[in-house]
């Protein structure tokens, strides 16, 4: 199954994400089965020439792949597609222009500006072209910022915007707040639950980071529809934590770290 077809089905999805260097990780993340992973280049230790062998081993696996790019700049995204990430999430997405930006770099002309150089996209696709490629790719922003917060309804009214995935952390720290990816200041909450609103307002898939299963879980009965709990790294840790402990008697610090 494509990437835009997991989103077409408008069900609740598990992704996992990866911030290792590493093809191997990528492959454990990919066969764990999640709905979809995310290759993390913002926040991620991750870059162009990791994160190419990374979409093979993912493929080899049949799971969706996003990356999230560094910033919203025309070439990562490119660069990311034309590797064959089947989509982008884009951070601090703060305006409708920014949106225009961000979606006109995933879609060719004349639904937007995205240069022509699939170098490993079309091995990937029988009858590669600008038409299908741009409808199937899915573009997903972020809303972090005190600015996004003001321009929601018109970030989310841009034509080829496909979702909005919530940074809990940045979105906290923007607005004076704690980082705090479980979301448990009441403030912090109606921040995300507004968010969400805008998002079912205008039909749109509504994702954010989750600090465990129990956030995870709310917010799924919430509504939100693309879920992610931690990361690689973190899971790698909690394991090691948790084996040192059982063996050692000692409390080790597992604490999470969230976007």
């Amino acid at each position: 199954m494509t990437l835009r077809e997991l989103w077409e089905r408008g069900e609740p999805t598990l992704g996992g994400w990866c911030v290792i260097p590493s093809p191997f990780a990528a492959e454990l993340m990919g066969r764990a089965g999640y709905d979809w992973i995310c290759i993390d280049t913002q926040h991620g230790l991750i870059g162009y020439d990791q994160m190419l062998p990374m979409l093979q081993a993912l493929s080899a696996t049949g799971t969706p792949a996003f990356v999230r790019v560094p910033w919203n700049q025309p070439s990562d995204i490119m660069k990311a597609l034309d590797a064959g990430a089947q989509g982008v999430i884009v951070p601090m997405v703060s305006s409708a222009e920014e949106a225009l930006r961000a979606v006109g770099a995933c879609r060719f002309p004349p639904r937007g500006y995205r240069s022509w150089g699939p170098t490993r996209a079309a091995l990937q696709v029988s009858g590669f072209g600008p038409e299908s490629a741009s409808s199937a790719v899915v573009c997903v922003v972020m809303i972090e910022t005190v600015e996004a917060m003001a321009n929601l309804d018109e970030i989310l009214a841009v034509p080829g915007v496909d979702g909005v995935y919530v940074g809990p952390n940045d979105l906290a720290v923007a607005h004076g707040l704690k980082p705090d990816a479980t979301a448990a200041a009441p403030e912090h909450r109606r921040l995300i639950e507004t968010i969400l609103e805008a998002c079912r307002r205008h039909r749109l898939i509504a994702g954010i980071h989750c600090a465990g299963a129990d956030t995870a879980i709310r917010w799924r009965e919430a509504g939100f529809r693309m879920l992610n709990v931690d990361n690689d790294a973190l899971f790698l840790r909690g394991g090691a934590a948790h084996v040192l402990e059982a063996l050692r008697g000692v409390k080790r610090d597992a604490a999470r770290t969230g976007y």
